[in-house]
Order: structure tokens, then C-alpha cells, then sequence
């Protein structure tokens, strides 16, 4: 006996199998055999017969026989998305310094921004990884009046709520950072969110200019730094947050390695046309939307990422090479600290 693939599985893997190579032929970019490969991987998730499988027998009577497929585990399939979300979480509960409070920060950039990173997604996306923890080390430096060195796990997002191209940062970051001529740590309980904005806009701008350095980048730049006078747009996880590390981990997992839209939204296919639906930021109402059979993959596809990229990385005092050795310092300089936290990690919202 096998287990039966769901209905909404089924319809995904339809809609790529029936028009994966005529989006590929109006889209040169991704006649590639590494897309190629991304997408033959994923038609055959699930399959026993391609993937292989496991099969289990009852033990005391040694009959029936249940057959579970093998996934696919590529980055482009929904489905096997709760797979890295399960690794995911593993692997950040046990780099969160025990006793240092973190922050839930979202960095955005403007809609005017999308197309640019879109056409250079390779040099732009790496460096903006970078630029958010240059841009809190810095920031945090500023409110308190000395060079401190913060910790951050960021992690690239690339689409909306609704799948569209959207890239943004998601930082778990500790609030505040280490004093290395002092030895303390210090914590930073109140955000000025209005510099932190201008902060962000300041590093994110620079950036540009350094990495493309083209009249057309130049152009766009000083027309964001004249429509945004106040900086570009931040945030600070609102709501209850839990404070164990399992958990912790659990509740930025659903925002920073979710896929762009799960399987369950997709509410109809014809052959031509598909129906889903998403919780919009904008209306925080169930919004539903119907687009074309290659809008709908051009909305999946661009958010796989090039091969060997790493969509996740560890900056400052969460840096992984360096983590045991920062950990004793970190513990030490916070012995200094009055008002710690001891036996959990807490994440503290707006």
C-alpha cells in the first residue's frame, strides 16, 4: 500500500509538467541545466519509482506492506520546504548565545529597487546580506556612543506574501553588542526607529553605488534618497514571542525559510489559468488571485537560488566559525550585565 499524494500536489506538479518548457523558451534565463535539473527533480518527487522508497512491514505478524516515496529535497519543490524549515530550526537553537536578548528585524527596500536585483540577482543579493549586519553593527554603535560588534542570523527573502519578487532581509539579532575595549556587553533596550531607517537606507544606497557603479544606478539612487527623505522602511517583529530556543526558532522559521506560497493556497487550475490565495500585509484580509499558467511559475522560479548559494548567514558574534570561542566572551562580559537573562534566550517585539 502506498500513501496517496494530495490533490493540491498533484495540481502543482501538472501545472510545471504542462508548461515548464514554454515558460523556459520566453524566459532564455532559464535554459539552463541546472533549472533543468531543479525541475525534473521536482516532477519526480514523491515517485518511488524514479526517487525510491522505504518500505515498512508490521513487525509482529510480518504482513502488509506500506511504501513511503523518497522526496525530492530540491530547493524549488513546496512540498520538501518543511524539510529545510526542520534543519533549519535544528541548526539555529543551538547557536543563540544562552542569555543575550534577540530581535526579530525586518530590512525592506523600495518597490523602485525590484526590477535592478531582479536583472543582477547573483552580485546584489550577496552583498545585501552583508549590508544588513554592517548596517546594525553600525547602528547600534550609534545609539550607544562606542563601537560595539552584534550578532546576526540573516536570512535572504526573496518574495511577498502573494509570491512576487520582493527581496528583503529577516535578522535575528541580538540587541546590542559586545564592547571589546571594555569587555561588557552592551544591551540596547530602546530602538530609535527613525534612525535606524535612515541607517538602513544610508547603507543600503551605498552599497549600490559601489557594486554597480553605472549612471543608471546613480540616477536611481539620488531619486530614492529624494522620494524617501526618512529613510526606507523597517520593522520589528510585533506580538508574543516565545523565549525557548526550540520555539524561538520555530516562530522566525515561519517567516524567513517559508516557501513563497504553500501548496494548500492553490484553489484552482484550468490548464490556462491559476487561482490561489494569501494573506495580504496590506488588507490583513484572505485576498484571492487569479493569473496566468506562466505568471504563476514566474513567481515560484526566481526564487530558487543559483546553485551554492547560501541563503542564510552568520555575521559578528553568531559567525560559525568563531561561535565557540566568541560564546566564552560573550558569557563573560555578560556576567558584568545586571538584569540578564539566565536558562533561556527571549526575544523581545515592539
Amino acid at each position: 500500500m502506498r500513501a496517496a499524494p494530495s490533490r493540491d500536489w498533484n495540481v502543482f506538479k501538472q501545472l510545471f509538467a504542462e508548461h515548464w518548457e514554454p515558460f523556459q523558451h520566453a524566459h532564455p534565463r532559464y535554459q539552463t541545466p541546472y533549472y533543468d535539473g531543479l525541475v525534473t527533480k521536482r516532477l519526480a518527487c514523491g515517485n518511488p519509482e524514479k526517487m525510491g522508497y522505504l518500505a515498512y512491514r508490521c513487525l509482529p505478524c510480518g504482513q502488509g506492506q506500506h511504501l513511503v516515496a523518497m522526496s525530492c529535497k530540491s530547493s524549488l519543490c513546496l512540498r520538501c520546504a518543511k524539510v529545510y524549515v526542520d534543519n533549519w530550526v535544528s541548526q539555529v537553537s543551538q547557536v543563540l548565545h544562552e542569555g543575550v536578548i534577540y530581535r526579530h528585524i525586518i530590512l525592506t527596500l523600495p518597490a523602485m529597487f525590484r526590477t535592478t536585483f531582479y536583472q543582477n540577482a547573483e552580485v546584489l543579493l550577496s552583498t545585501l546580506r552583508r549590508c544588513g549586519a554592517q548596517c546594525l553593527d553600525d547602528f547600534y554603535s550609534t545609539v550607544r556612543g562606542k563601537a560595539l560588534k552584534g550578532g546576526y542570523i540573516t536570512v535572504l527573502h526573496t518574495h511577498g506574501r502573494n509570491g512576487q519578487y520582493h527581496p528583503h532581509l529577516h535578522l535575528l539579532a541580538t540587541s546590542g553588542g559586545y564592547d571589546a575595549p571594555g569587555g561588557r556587553w552592551e544591551h540596547v533596550s530602546y530602538l530609535p526607529y527613525a534612525l535606524l531607517r535612515r541607517k538602513w537606507q544610508w547603507h543600503l544606497l551605498s552599497t549600490l553605488r559601489k557594486t554597480l557603479k553605472t549612471e543608471a544606478i546613480h540616477r536611481l539612487v539620488d531619486a530614492c534618497f529624494r522620494k524617501y527623505p526618512h529613510g526606507l522602511v523597517t520593522n520589528v517583529q510585533k506580538g508574543q514571542v516565545p523565549s525557548q530556543y526550540q520555539s524561538v526558532a520555530r516562530y522566525v522559521a515561519k517567516y524567513v525559510v517559508s516557501p513563497p506560497i504553500s501548496v494548500r493556497r492553490i484553489d484552482h487550475y484550468d490548464g490556462e489559468r491559476v487561482t490561489y490565495h494569501y494573506r495580504s500585509h496590506r488588507t490583513e484580509r484572505m485576498e484571492h488571485e487569479t493569473v496566468t499558467v506562466e505568471t504563476f511559475i514566474g513567481r515560484m522560479i526566481p526564487h530558487t537560488m543559483p546553485k551554492g548559494f547560501k541563503r542564510i548567514r552568520y555575521y559578528g558574534v553568531q559567525a560559525t566559525k568563531t561561535f565557540a570561542k566568541v560564546k566564552v566572551v560573550i558569557q563573560a562580559a555578560l556576567a558584568k550585565v545586571e538584569g540578564v537573562v539566565k536558562g533561556a534566550v527571549k526575544i523581545i517585539a515592539r
